[in-house]
This record gives C-alpha cells, structure tokens and sequence, in this order.
C-alpha cells in the first residue's frame, strides 16, 4: 500500500488534476465534430450526425449521443447504449464508467 501512495506522489500533476463534471451541453460542444486520442493510443472521431469512429488498429464504426448529463455510445451488433458521466481538466476530456473505472483522451485536431 505505502509503494501505491508513494507512486501518486511522486507523478508530476498527478496530484495536481481538477477535473469539472461536464453537463449535457458541454459533453456535446467538447465533442461535436472533434477527435480525440486516448492514453492508449487509440483515436476517436465524434461526427455531428451521432456517428462515432473508433481506431485502435481497425476501424470501428458505431453512434454516440448525449442523454442528460451523460456520453452515451451504441456499437453494432450490439443494440445497447453504454453511457459515461465526464469530467474535464483543461485539455484531457475523462468518460468515467458506472464502476468508477475511466479513460482519459486529449484533442487530435
């Protein structure tokens, strides 16, 4: 436990992170005809006709649309929707799941 506590420290910014819950009408202006990277590498497309391209080696097509105050994304077969509540610090754009777990991406354009 104590290395875990000592890690976070010792990563610059780690602790220096404020990231701002994002409403409905900032999820769509963040995203609306932009593109994102991942820390993964993996990049994203958000098109104003709720069409969304994921790459993280292929082409991935699905739709993405914002449902109160959540990002919200359908990849086909699947029918379901998954959404995201997100937050913003600055540049780095973060969809966090139900769980608690999240992914940072940053603007590619």
């Amino acid at each position: 436990m104590r290395r875990m506590v000592l890690a976070a420290v010792l990563v610059p910014g780690a602790a220096l992170a404020e990231f701002k819950a994002m409403t409905g009408a900032e999820i769509e202006a963040a995203l609306t005809d932009r593109a994102l990277v991942y820390t993964d590498g993996a990049t994203q497309d958000f098109r104003a006709s709720g069409r969304t391209l994921y790459n993280a080696g292929r082409d991935s097509w699905g739709y993405w649309a914002v449902r109160g105050d959540a990002y919200c994304s359908q990849w086909p077969p699947s029918d379901g929707w998954f959404c995201y509540d997100m937050a913003r610090d600055g540049d780095v754009l973060r969809f966090i799941a139900e769980d608690g777990s999240f992914t940072d991406g940053v603007y590619s354009d």
